[in-house]
């Protein structure tokens, strides 16, 4: 047994949940397919990558998918953390939650507007930049009638704008 490899009472823990079909997985082998699910994620090889020993690749990730599909990993996660409660080994002050949030665009969500709504949306942006720098250029001008940030033009504020 290697270092990476469950020790027999470790083993005799995990094998209660992993599930024995009427054709497979043969128990012999049950524990090299098992030990290759971990040697994959504890390495972040490519399952291609997985040794021998532990069985054919493919068949190591079928199981793994296999296993994933029963719940296995969430029951073996939950059962480790029974026992551990068990033993008083739990301190759950010490979990943290971290999330990242990303925005996808719209197609990536599956988004599919009806026929025209996009066109009207390009439409809409466009009268909107239109405005947005037709105001820009008014302000650049000199204007005396534009408003000032006081809200009254410049002409009625008694602002001296030059043109006199």
């Amino acid at each position: 047994m290697t270092r990476a490899q469950r020790t027999d009472g470790a083993w005799e823990f995990v094998e209660r949940y992993l599930p024995i079909g009427a054709y497979g997985p043969y128990p012999e082998r049950l524990r090299q397919q098992f030990e290759g699910v971990i040697w994959r994620f504890r390495t972040g090889g490519q399952w291609r990558e997985v040794p021998a020993e532990f069985g054919a690749w493919s068949t190591v990730h079928n199981r793994c998918r296999q296993w994933r599909d029963a719940g296995v990993f969430e029951a073996l996660l939950e059962g480790t953390l029974a026992e551990a409660a068990k033993r008083g080994e739990v301190d759950l002050s010490l979990v943290g939650v971290d999330s990242t949030t990303a925005r996808a665009h719209h197609d990536a969500a599956g988004m599919q507007p009806g026929e025209g709504v996009l066109d009207a949306l390009e439409q809409a942006a466009k009268e909107e930049k239109a405005r947005s720098k037709g105001a820009r250029d008014k302000d650049k001008t000199g204007d005396p009638e534009t408003p000032t940030p006081s809200g009254k033009s410049g002409a009625a504020s008694g602002v001296d704008t030059g043109s006199g």
